[in-house]
């Protein structure tokens, strides 16, 4: 829905109620037929923690790497641009 920033400033307490309720609709006030605000219900925050979790179970799921470890870090440019590197 759009409307203009004076006729939102006159149904604000309703507009407002009409978001809480139902959490999908948004509001656009515009100034001049040119959207420069939104009106939409606050999406809930996850929990702290929540995205290293994901991260922390994802990783299990990959496959173990076989053969002996090797230091990427100390020869960074020889992974990236040699003969069997990343970028070519």
């Amino acid at each position: 829905m759009k409307l203009s920033i004076s006729e939102a400033r006159k149904r604000l307490p309703a507009l407002v109620r009409r978001v809480q309720q139902d959490a999908g609709t948004s509001v656009q006030i515009t100034v001049h037929d040119q959207v420069v605000a939104e009106l939409r219900a606050v999406q809930p925050e996850p929990e702290p923690g929540a995205a290293a979790k994901t991260l922390l179970r994802l990783m299990k799921r990959l496959p173990k790497p076989h053969g002996r470890k090797r230091s990427v870090s100390s020869r960074v440019k020889d992974h990236l641009y040699g003969p069997r590197g990343a970028i070519r």
